[in-house]
């Protein structure tokens, strides 16, 4: 039995990543298991972590999300509980371990938020994978030069630590970066010592956040129907703090957005429902005109209150990432056609059956 550990920082894709590799591998005749050491819950309306829940369905995986992912943490685990002693948690992760491989031919690891989390239990990336005994297969997603030096550094450390590093997928490249990914990115990472093993052009279908995401990130108040609107794509962000007059000519040119304003800017609303919106963000706890929910409602557009400011609601939106939920058969399809198409899988699947 072989593992893989896919490592990345966080938003890098590594569970759709793994999400593909595990339908490939699947197709191939293999039998797949997936791990998740360090869970979490994703906002205020979602205690279970969905990536086990999602990959439980698609694999009918026989085990509980408590076995495939024992141990949960946050921002501040620490304080959680008795802390000082990581050595029960690190045994509970290795009974886990041994239960979920058993019988399977690979077992893909999906890897916490980044790779430094939970360095102060030693639970961190390196040493979950040596704890395994794992190959690492490091996902990234290129913002400017310095995702680069992150990943050649990250890729040093690893093998530093023992651990063999498979290779490097360049996940969701925008379009602006994919010719220098390919023509520099991708070169002065080989020229390094570290394979490159996929490239993938972002898709907007799985790259950008869907308005359930930002429900969950937001932790609000949904003043229009349960469930209606959730499943549209966020491309852009725009906060209404202008006038109307001046955000109309902005509002027009932003495809599937998510508006924030303030409650009781009904003018800016409105202004917004005009126009391709997502999701209609409002702050400061002030419920909108009746005028604004019932164009909402009849818009199929989810409004979302909040009771604090706008300032805080644009801070809440950094940890928001696009993730695939269980029954997204579209997200589920483009995850496997990513590594069919962008990637050397064969390459991932040679290590596997060697």
């Amino acid at each position: 039995m072989k593992s893989i550990f896919i490592g990345g920082m966080a938003g890098s894709g590594k569970t759709a990543i793994a999400l593909g590799l595990a339908l490939k591998f699947r197709d191939q005749g293999l039998n797949v298991g997936y791990f998740k050491p360090l869970g979490a819950s994703h906002g205020p309306h979602r205690q279970e972590d969905e990536d086990v829940i999602l990959f439980q369905q698609v694999l009918s995986l026989p085990h509980d999300a408590a076995t495939l992912s024992p141990v949960r943490t946050g921002p501040y685990y620490l304080s959680s509980g008795p802390r000082r002693d990581p050595a029960p948690l690190k045994e509970k992760l290795q009974q886990a371990y041994n239960t979920v491989s058993a019988n399977v031919d690979v077992l893909l690891i999906d890897g916490s938020l980044s790779p430094y989390t939970a360095a102060s239990l030693g639970l961190d990336a390196i040493n979950l994978a040596r704890m395994f005994d794992s190959t690492m297969l490091y996902v990234s997603r290129m913002e400017d030069d310095y995702s680069l030096d992150k990943t050649i550094l990250y890729n040093e450390l690893f093998r530093l630590a023992g651990i063999k590093v498979l290779g490097n997928i360049f996940n969701s490249v925008e379009r602006t970066l994919l010719d220098k990914t390919k023509g520099v990115y991708a070169p002065i990472l080989e020229e390094a010592g570290h394979p490159v093993l996929g490239i993938i052009p972002s898709r907007p279908e799985i790259a950008s956040p869907t308005v359930r995401e930002f429900y969950d990130a937001l932790g609000g108040e949904l003043l229009t129907e349960e469930g209606v609107g959730l499943e549209r794509i966020v491309e852009e962000v725009v906060v209404g703090t202008m006038t109307t007059e001046s955000a109309l000519g902005y509002l027009r040119r932003a495809p599937n957005k998510a508006v924030i304003t303030g409650g009781d800017r009904s003018d800016m609303a409105v202004t917004a429902l005009e126009t391709s919106t997502s999701v209609l963000i409002l702050t400061g706890g002030y419920y909108p005109d009746v005028g604004v929910l019932a164009s909402a409602i009849e818009k199929k557009v989810a409004v979302i209150m909040v009771h604090y400011d706008t300032f805080t609601a644009i801070e809440r939106l950094h940890e928001i990432t696009r993730r695939i939920h269980p029954g997204d058969e579209q997200g589920i399809r483009i995850a496997q056609t990513n590594i069919s198409e962008h990637c050397n899988w064969q390459t991932i699947l040679d290590e596997v059956k060697s």
